[in-house]
């Protein structure tokens, strides 16, 4: 018979009854993680190799994927409603600046202004739907989008056009404005002579104060037209 020490049996996880052993005298140990780590009733010890081979570790990990999963999708799902809950109200400033790629732009529900100088030099820009919500347009906003042929704004709440806001916007020859709108800036429809006759004043680049008689004058004219 081996002798064990008591390093030996704090390290082994289970011992096998030497009686139903076959041949020898020594007692066979097994030891976590041996080939033969398993008890007696054929039930595998846990912590051994072969415990990663049944359907118990096999239950197990995916219980633990499953919870996982769960928390990181709950984790993604709060995430996600902060951004969606935080709304957008208005396309920034400079927003498309120069971009060469739009055509066709819808303007979503919720936006109630328009930037400055948000969609200056989109050549290519044809077709632009507004919201509703819609309240306001920025100084340049449309600046020399030269493709640009209708406007419809009647639908909408614009109170305001900004300063240069359809200038050299020289293809520009139907424009639907709302009951809504108060003000126009200086030389919005400048260069637009496919939309407003020369004979109208359209640019008013002095600081006289007489912007209201000119915003009367394109505004009674534009109304006319609709």
């Amino acid at each position: 018979m081996s002798k064990r020490t008591s390093e030996d049996l704090s390290n082994a996880t289970e011992i096998l009854n030497p009686n139903n052993l076959e041949g020898g005298d020594d007692e066979e140990e097994v030891f976590e993680g041996s080939e033969s780590d398993s008890a007696a009733d054929g039930t595998p010890v846990i912590g051994g190799d072969d415990f990663m081979h049944t359907d118990d570790f096999r239950r197990l990990f995916v219980g633990f994927v499953m919870v996982d999963t769960l928390v990181a999708m709950r984790w993604l799902d709060k995430k996600w409603h902060k951004v969606v809950e935080k709304k957008l109200t208005e396309v920034g400033d400079y927003a498309c600046y120069d971009a060469s790629n739009p055509v066709v732009v819808d303007i979503p529900e919720g936006i109630t202004s328009i930037g400055d100088w948000s969609f200056t030099y989109c050549y290519s820009l044809k077709d632009i739907s507004f919201p509703k919500s819609l309240t306001s347009i920025g100084e340049g906003s449309f600046y020399e989008c030269s493709s640009l042929e209708e406007v419809d704004l009647l639908h909408t709440n614009v109170k305001e056009l900004g300063r240069e806001a359809f200038r050299y916007c020289t293809n520009l020859r139907e424009m639907k404005i709302p009951d809504s709108l108060q003000t126009l800036g200086r030389s919005v429809f400048y260069c637009c002579s496919k939309l407003v006759p020369s004979t109208i004043d359209v640019e008013n680049d002095s600081e006289a104060s007489d912007d209201e008689d000119v915003t009367s004058e394109v505004v009674a004219y534009l109304r006319s037209m609709q």
